[in-house]
């Protein structure tokens, strides 16, 4: 169940606890508190942006089994995650130079 964050309303004194803001486990079924559970105050619902963590180096997308291919030339690629086997430059029409897609996608 996701913990989400209240605060007491704008224009309300509410109490110690709802003026620096609160967190309650809830269901995403529940409907949203409107009154603070300790003094009655009118409360709403604080939105906080989702985290969400992205691989950022070349190794790190290597590691996860991703393919990252660069651009160096018209129809030419370069495999920057390139696993020890496979060919480290991409060209088009060229078969034999593509990725082992296979060797990193299971099922």
């Amino acid at each position: 169940m996701p913990v989400y964050e209240y605060q007491v309303a704008e224009g309300h004194d509410g109490c110690e606890t709802c003026r620096d803001g609160f967190q309650i486990l809830q269901s995403m079924k529940d409907d949203a508190l409107t009154t603070c559970p300790e003094c009655g105050a009118p409360i709403r619902k604080l939105i906080f942006p989702v985290g969400i963590s992205t691989p950022k180096t070349n190794s790190e997308l290597k590691n996860l089994g991703f393919t990252k291919l660069v651009k160096r030339d018209t129809g030419v690629y370069e495999n920057v995650t390139a696993l020890n086997k496979e060919s480290r430059y991409m060209e088009a029409g060229k078969p034999d130079t593509m990725p082992h897609l296979h060797k990193k996608i299971g099922d």
